[in-house]
């Protein structure tokens, strides 16, 4: 109904805006030019005869005030005379149709073009509801329409960002970030979830980059616990494990009850106290697995639930090590050297990480854009080789 009224307001005041000029009568001109001129050199005459002014004054004067006279005459002969039956048709044709046709048009657009019984929603609610509804494609692409005409709608990057994670879209999910924090400003929220995203996209590996983030997230709130636990996280796949435990131990015993991330805390920290090297704790959902390739069977999956951490261990280890044998046969696979890298990286052996971006530098010598690839990825990982 406000709606109604507001829009109603809006096309009262567009018709009096027309109908006002309308409603006020034309100036007459009261006399004629050419009369006030002809009195003028009468005028002129008097005062001459008078001896008020001298014969060359007057002279003058009666010279100045002739040509005006001509010149008045002049108009009148050229200007039109107004019709007021015609002028008054004119304006009563105006004002109806200011009073007709401009709600009639406006109201014929808006319900062509507008949707009035579309209730407001906010952006959030609708992508819950794509969620529900399975349309999570068709939702993405409205918003990015969105986002491409309003790139400075902060809540419209904030709120895709996680959405593209569930879809496995971690690049997107960075870029979006970015845009959060370039077009919001810089709080250790969005610091931390830029580097969230960063994890996500380097298959739970925190790279210089993201390890940055968090810190100067830490430097605007020292109390932020997503960056507090992925510099532990950090500190654990650079061999640190003493400094990943201390970090985590430390935010336990700060932590309030009943706080949220206390379990997925709990559980990094008891499998880096049970010896586990895999373990990583990333929660980011549907992130690929860091063997790719290497990946093991079911058969070894079931296997591998029953066994000790030392015999797991072993496990991996040599399920990264087929993966080491196997690219030392096909050593254009880039795909596979990436994958090696980051398993070391993960497992903590990271001179054996540096010596793999070494060989798939070599191997993949001929082509420029896959060793580009290996700077890259060396370049993120922080190693030198």
């Amino acid at each position: 109904m406000a709606l109604w009224l507001g829009f109603a307001l809006l096309t009262a005041a567009a018709i009096f805006a027309v109908l006002w000029p309308l409603s006020r009568p034309g100036k007459v001109r009261s006399g004629s030019d050419a009369e006030v001129y002809r009195d003028q050199l009468d005028e002129i005459a008097r005062d001459s005869a008078a001896g008020l002014i001298g014969p060359s004054e007057a002279e003058a004067a009666r010279v100045e005030v002739s040509r005006r006279l001509i010149a008045a005459k002049d108009a009148e002969q050229i200007a039109a005379p107004v019709n007021p039956a015609h002028s008054l048709w004119r304006r009563r044709t105006l004002a109806i149709v200011a009073l007709v046709f401009v709600p009639l048009m406006a109201g014929t657009v808006y319900l062509l073009h507008g949707s009035p019984q579309l209730p407001a929603e906010p952006l959030a609610a609708r992508m819950e509801q794509a969620h529900k509804n399975g349309s999570v494609a068709a939702m993405v692409a409205r918003v990015e329409t969105h986002l491409d005409r309003n790139p400075n709608d902060v809540r419209g990057w904030e709120v895709l960002a996680p959405i593209y994670i569930s879809l496995g879209r971690y690049d997107d999910a960075v870029r979006a970030r970015r845009n959060a924090l370039r077009y919001g400003g810089e709080t250790a929220d969005r610091q931390a979830d830029l580097g969230e995203a960063m994890v996500a996209a380097e298959n739970g590996i925190v790279t210089v980059d993201a390890k940055k983030a968090f810190e100067r997230a830490l430097t605007l709130d020292p109390d932020d616990a997503k960056s507090q636990f992925y510099i532990g996280l950090a500190a654990k796949q650079d061999g640190d494990s003493a400094k990943a435990a201390k970090l985590w131990q430390a935010m336990l015993d700060k932590a309030p009850a009943g706080t949220a991330w206390v379990p997925t805390v709990q559980q990094a920290l008891a499998k880096l106290k049970g010896g586990s090297p895999t373990a990583q704790a990333n929660p980011q959902p549907g992130a690929p697995p860091i063997a790719g390739n290497a990946a093991p069977s079911e058969q070894e999956m079931a296997a591998a639930s029953q066994m000790a951490p030392a015999q797991r261990d072993e496990m991996i280890r040599s399920m990264v090590a087929r993966l080491a044998d196997r690219l030392k046969t096909d050593g254009a696979d880039v795909d596979g050297w990436v994958r090696l890298v980051r398993a070391y990286v993960v497992l903590g052996e990271r001179d054996k990480a540096a010596a793999a971006i070494v060989d798939a530098r070599r191997a993949l010598g001929s082509d420029p854009d896959k060793v580009r690839r290996i700077d890259d990825l060396a370049k993120g990982l922080g190693l030198n080789g």
